[in-house]
This record gives C-alpha cells, structure tokens and sequence, in this order.
C-alpha cells in the first residue's frame, strides 16, 4: 500500500513532466459519450504549437522517464528476477508480469497493452477513489462551484478517445474494487463508466485518507461492485411512506403553529426516513440499544416520526394554557423549550425486532450534548456486560457549523478510541443545511468540507445529496454495516438545505438572497421521490393520494386529541432513578461506606464499614506482587499505607480514599475514576496505578480485593488533556445507574473553567430543566503550595450559587 501511494504520486509528476515536455496543453471541456454519462477531458490546444504526445512503448523500449529516475532499469531487473524465479518478487509484480509478458495466448484486445498504459489505467482509478468526490452532484441546490482535478481526466494519463473500447487488464494488486484480480478485462469506456456511477453521482465517498488496507478493501467493495445500488418496489414504497410522514409532520406544524419557533426540518426531510433505515439495519446487526444526542434543528421530527413520542404530547407542548396533571408533592423542575427534550422508545424495526432508543436532552449549546451521549453509551456497556461493544451504540446528529466550528466535536471524536472510553465507534450524521444560521461556510470553516475534522480519525465520510433519499438511505445503512463491522467513526454528510430561516419567524433573505431566491422554487425531496416512482411505475397517482391522506388524517386526529391531552412532566423519569429524593425533599442517607474522606477508623465505624472488612481491604489494597518491581519511592508510599492498616493510626487523604473505593467494591458498587493524571494523581499522592520500572507492566492493587474480580469494576484511568469533553463523557456514564460512584477529578481546582458549559447547562440545572438525575462527583485538588492564586483556589464560590 505504501509503495502503490507513492508511486502514485511519482506517478502523476511523471505524466505532468511528460505532458509539459510536449508542449503547453489548455483545460477545455470535451464530452465523451459514456452511455448516458460523460467526463471531462484535457485536450490540446491546436492553435499552439507542440509536439505529438508520446505513446506508450513496450517494456524493452522503456525510457527512463517514465516515473522518473531509475524506475525502468528497476522493472526490467524485477522482470529478470520473475523470468528466473516467479516466487522471488511480490504477489502483485507476479501477477503483473503473468499478464503482461508474451501475451500472444491473451485476448487480441489486451496484447497491445503496455506496462506504462497500466500503471497509467491504475492511477486513474485511483484518481478517481481519492478525488472523484469532488465531481458528485452533492450540492441539491446546484450553487456549489467545485474545480474537477485533472487526476479525473482521462487525457491526463494519456487517453484518447480512440482508446475508449480499447480493453485493458487491471486485476494486478492485492485490492479490492476495480484493482482486485478476479476483475474480468474491460474497455476503457466501461471502466469510467463505472467509476463515474461509483464516485460521482449523489454520493461523495471519502476513505483512501484510511491506512488500513483492509478497510479500504471493505470500502472499495461496496462502492465499485457492478451491481447499482437498487431498491425493489417494496422497500421503495416504504420509503415514500416514511419520507412522507417527515414532509407532512413540518408542513403540517407550519399551518398549525405559524408563528412559533420549532426548527424545522423542511430542506433536510430524507433525515427521518434514512435514520429509520440505520436503525434498522443496525438492529438486524445485533444492536439492541442506541443512544442519541442532536441539536434543535429538526428534532421534533425525530421525536415524533423516529422515537414515536405521542404526537398529541408533542402538539399539547406548543399550547401556552396545555393542561398539566396534579402533582403535588412531586419535584416538576422548570422545565424547558420543546425542541431541547429528550425520550426514550422501544421501537420494533423492519426486520421484525425491536431496538430500544434514547434521546438525551441537549441545551442550546449545539455539541455539548455530544460526549454525554457517548459516556451513556459507555455505561450502558458496562451494565449490560455489553464487551464486544457491539449491542449498545452511540449516533450523533449535528449541523455542519457546529461541527465544523465547536472544540468539543474533536474533544469527543478523539475519546473514541481511547480504552476507558471507546463505546466501540459512533456514527455521525451531518444535517449540512449549508449555513449555519447567518453564516455562509466560506467564513465558518478554513477546510473544504465541514467534516475534515473526522479524517484525524481515520473515520470514512459519506457526503450524499440530501435530494435523493435512496442515496442518504444506502450510506445510512453503509454507516451502520461500518460501525458493526470495525467498531469505529464514521461520518455521514447530508448535503440539504433549509428552506425557511434559522427558525420559522427568522428572515433568511436578508443574508442569504441568492440561496433563498434557488429554495423558493426548488421541489421539496418528496416531490422528486414522487415523480420518480410514478415515472417507473412503481406506484400510482391513486396510491400516493392514499398514503397522503392517511398521514393527514392521523395528524389531525392527533391535534385534536392534543386539546384535552394532560400532561405529565414526569412522564420520562428514568427507572433507575425512581425514588430518589427531589431537591425540594430531604436527601435520604445512603449507607454506603463513602461521603467523606476519613483519617480515622472510628469514622469507617460510624459510618457504618464493619472494622474487619476495612482490614481486609487495606491489606489488599497494600500488597505489590513479589516479582513487582515499583520505583522505591512508591515502595515506601505503600509500606507506610501498610503500617497505617494495622496500627490504624496516621491515615491520609489517599489512603481514606483508597478504603473508600475499595469498602465500595466489597459492596459490589462499580467505581469509575477519570481525568488527567488520576492514576498517579497530579500531586503524586494517589499511585493507584504503579508502574514496574524494570518491564514497564502495570498493576493496580484496587483490581485485586475480591476473586474473579471484573477489571472494569474499578476504572481509574488518565485522560485525554480536556475537560469539556471528559467531564460530559462522566456525566453521562453517571447518569445511566445510581448504583455507581463516578468521579472526575480536575488537574487543578481552576481546570473547571475548561468545562463551564457542562457545569452550568447540564450539571446544575439538569434536573430543574428536564429532570434528568445524576450522581456524578467532581474532584477539584488545590492548595496553598505556593503557586500563586491561580492554583490555590477552585473559585468553589461559583458551585455554591
């Protein structure tokens, strides 16, 4: 793979040098007729003067500027070396020299081929892998100008159109695709052809970024196999039904609430229907949970039409006089804007199972909700002994502003892979209404695309036109098939539109008048679909108007419903937190053994930790293995922890917290302990990890004070240098079950200050605005060490507020 990449490269500068030899060459289109598809060519310019271009020659007759250098001397001593010994090159040069030397038994089509005409055939299809996203039909506007590059153009490597039914052999490399070898010969003309179908229609496949040979192989297989992307009748009409229900539910709020805010969707409809279609296939893959996290922007669609939240609820929440039911002496909280609830759902899916999901409450602060999604995917991994990470799974849905422009998108995609913190890949679904509510991308983003932050990743980005649903439901399903198969990212990019403003009562002509004067009389995605399916036939005029007022009807009755329906603000109070006190009622004490740092037995007794038990764990917690070779200070650190056990006497800090967990474990309770520099602890005081300073191995004694023990039981781990992203990650794992202690600890007390949006919009007023419990603890180190007032004080005064 290393050597194809940079003969690639090599490769181009050669064939530019070769072109520049010849004399000056101009970019004009000239349309070769492909069927019904056509691609741009680099033609000479006759008006200037130049030399013919070279053909290519015989592998005798090869000059050395062909890939510059050497590399012809190269290839003859590799043919030398094959003619003698077939085994003694590589498995793709013997490939190469079977079919490409004494060719007179091949088929008269081929004998003519040349070395040079195939490594020239190769990185075209190349070419076109790497950069044949940039000529797909993404924009469904049409506004989107984008230069076609030259590796795109087939007189770049030297063909003609006298070469179109011209058949050449490809199969020589251990690839998949277009460049694996059980692909037949075929003519030029099929070969673009194909790969125009493959990389330049309505979806824009971006992978070769991915180093993975394997990877790409699974990629290439799924876009160049010959068979097009086909939906049979019924799979279409089914995505005709959904994708109406989208377009219906915004049209039908729009005639009902015309003057309030709800974020619609209209311009980005084929989300709901390709979500659906995810969920799906992921749950034919064995997903049985999946949580979710998205931002305002059409997600009471999602609500509705995804989750199946009654619409009734939905409807009753835009009346300012809705009814609500008695209930007294039950915490209500403050509530929130309709279009920031979360619910939850038992959906049954297409393939006759049912897939339970989650929708977390997210604040106006786009991407914060992001790595509180995938800290309670992470949890609910642990809790359902989920180790493959294959039945629980994270989606997030973002507007390509935010996730080109917000920190905490990158915070949260480089948790992915981390080993306390993988939920085994998250699909990322990109509404790219291509303005991010005044904001014209030009000025939101320094990349081409507002995915490129997912490339640090190795992540794949599907870009599709919002326009064609049976293109976002392909690489809907693609994501979903990727996530299941490798366990990581992946990105998909749904290239819409918004065709009202930022919100419904928001003029977007006063920024935007081009684009809005193209939307004003551009179809909507049902339209398309419709005129689609009735020009093949595939349903009728009759069965549309059926399906129409069908969604109608339903609508209506359920608006109607909605003026007597009662609200119950505690309708999707999660189980597990069913009797917990509110803050308006008194805490109940839990006798758990933990509360307080202690420095003295007597306190352990008080608390209710039996004294044998304390021992039991203090030795266990003390002991290094024989063959253990700590550094010698950690040595004493532990012979003096030792000492502090039998003689009770002396106890610090991290020895009480290290009782504290270990009395927590013996009760069968899951410590979580996260943050930077936890493991050693930012002033050298904890050594919950230690480290052998002879083989570097690690050991952790808190692993070891029960038989059996489950290493993930007790998790202390260092992470990433963030707080916003890793203190959303532990909020979110603290959420999915009481029965936990999580904590995250700050470098420093002041370190907070990186994590303010998470303090403020969901750990404080969490549970006032969507009743959402948590138990999470934060650990804020300081002290007056001399390191001026910065490091000397956590400012606690903002948490007492």
């Amino acid at each position: 793979m290393a050597w194809f990449r940079a003969s690639s490269y090599i490769g181009k500068l050669a064939i530019k040098r070769t072109l520049s030899h010849s004399g000056s060459y101009a970019i004009r289109s000239q349309i070769f007729h492909l069927r019904s598809r056509c691609f741009r060519s680099t033609v000479f310019n006759p008006k200037q003067k130049m030399s013919p271009v070279p053909r290519s020659v015989p592998l005798s007759r090869l000059a050395d500027n062909f890939l510059d250098g050497t590399s012809s001397v190269y290839l003859e001593e590799l043919q030398r070396a094959w003619e003698a010994d077939p085994n003694s090159v590589d498995e793709s040069w013997d490939n190469f020299f079977r079919n490409f030397i004494g060719q007179a038994s091949g088929p008269a089509g081929v004998s003519g081929q040349t070395i040079q005409e195939s490594m020239r055939l190769m990185f075209l299809v190349r070419g076109y892998q790497v950069n044949g996203h940039l000529k797909s039909k993404l924009d469904p506007l049409g506004l989107e100008e984008r230069e076609v590059p030259d590796e795109l153009d087939p007189a770049f490597y030297g063909f003609t159109e006298s070469d179109l039914d011209r058949e050449f052999f490809i199969g020589v490399w251990s690839m998949s695709g277009f460049l694996s070898e059980n692909r037949p010969v075929q003519t030029l003309r099929s070969i673009l052809t194909r790969l125009e179908q493959s990389y330049c229609g309505s979806i824009g496949y971006e992978f070769m970024h991915i180093e993975e040979r394997e990877k790409c192989n699974w990629l290439r297989e799924k876009i160049e196999t010959p068979t097009p992307m086909h939906y049979n009748k019924e799979r279409r009409v089914l995505i005709l039904d959904r994708l109406m229900w989208s377009t219906q539910f915004e049209s039908f709020l729009a005639t009902k609430m015309k003057t309030a805010k709800r974020f619609g969707l209209e311009g980005g409809e084929t989300l709901i229907p390709g979500m659906k279609e995810m969920f799906d296939r992921a749950a034919d893959l064995g997903v049985e949970c999946i949580c979710v996290g998205m931002s305002h922007r059409g997600r009471l669609n999602v609500l509705g039409n995804v989750f199946r939240k009654p619409l009734r609820q939905i409807f009753s929440e835009f009346d300012k006089n809705s009814k609500f039911e008695d209930e007294s002496g039950l915490y209500t909280g403050t509530g929130d804007v309709k279009y920031h609830l979360g619910t939850s759902y038992d959906r049954p899916t297409r393939g006759g199972k049912r897939i339970h999901l989650s929708l977390v409450a997210n604040p106006s602060h786009l991407e914060a909700v992001d790595p509180v999604v995938i800290g309670k995917t992470r949890a609910k991994q642990y809790f359902s002994d989920d180790l493959d990470r294959t039945k629980n799974m994270a989606v997030l849905i973002h507007g390509d502003g935010s996730f080109a422009g917000q920190g905490v998108v990158y915070e949260t995609l480089h948790l992915s892979a981390l080993p306390n913190y993988t939920t085994g890949g998250t699909i990322h679904v990109v509404v790219n209404n291509q303005v991010a509510f005044t904001t014209d991308p030009r000025a939101g983003r320094s990349s081409q695309y507002c995915t490129d932050v997912a490339k640090a990743l190795n992540a794949p980005i599907f870009h599709v036109n919002g326009d064609d649903i049976e293109a976002v439901v392909h690489v809907c399903e693609l994501a979903a098939q990727w996530r299941q198969t490798f366990h990581s990212d992946v990105v998909v990019d749904i290239v819409c539109y918004r065709r009202f403003g930022h919100n419904e009562i928001d003029e977007p002509f006063f920024t935007q008048p081009n684009m809005y004067k193209v939307i004003q009389k551009h179809p909507s995605a049902l339209e398309i679909y419709k005129t689609k399916l009735l020009e093949s036939g595939e349903v009728t005029e009759e069965d549309i108007d059926r399906m129409h007022k069908k969604v109608d009807s339903i609508l209506n009755e359920e608006f109607m419903s909605s003026k007597d329906y009662v609200q119950q603000r505690r309708d999707w109070l999660s189980t597990n937190w069913r009797g917990f006190k509110s803050p308006e009622q008194l805490s109940r004490i839990r006798n758990t053994g933990f509360g307080t740092y202690v420095i003295d037995v007597v306190v352990f007794q008080i608390l209710g930790v039996c004294p044998d038990v304390l021992k039991m764990v203090g030795r266990a917690i003390t002991i290094l293995p024989e063959d253990f070779k700590p550094h010698r200070a950690v040595k004493k650190v532990y012979e003096d922890r030792a000492k502090m056990i039998e003689t009770g006497e002396g106890l610090d800090w991290a020895m009480g917290e290290a009782l504290a967990f270990g009395t927590l474990l013996v009760e069968g309770k899951h410590v979580r302990l996260s943050g930077q520099d936890v493991e050693r602890g930012t002033f050298s005081h904890r050594h919950a990890i230690v480290h052998d300073q002879e083989t570097g191995k690690i050991y952790c004694p808190l692993d070891h004070i029960m038989e059996n023990q489950n290493d993930e039981m007790f998790t202390v781990s260092n992470s990433s240098l963030s707080e916003f992203g890793v203190l959303g990650f532990e909020l979110g794992y603290s959420m999915e079950n009481p029965d936990a202690i999580v904590l995250w600890e700050a470098q420093f007390g002041d370190f907070s200050n990186g994590a303010q949006v998470i303090f403020d919009q969901f750990l404080s007023s969490g549970e006032s605005k969507w009743l959402r419990q948590t138990g999470l603890v934060v650990l804020l180190p300081h002290g007056y060490d001399g390191q001026g007032p910065e490091h000397s004080s956590a400012r606690l005064e903002r948490f007492l507020q």
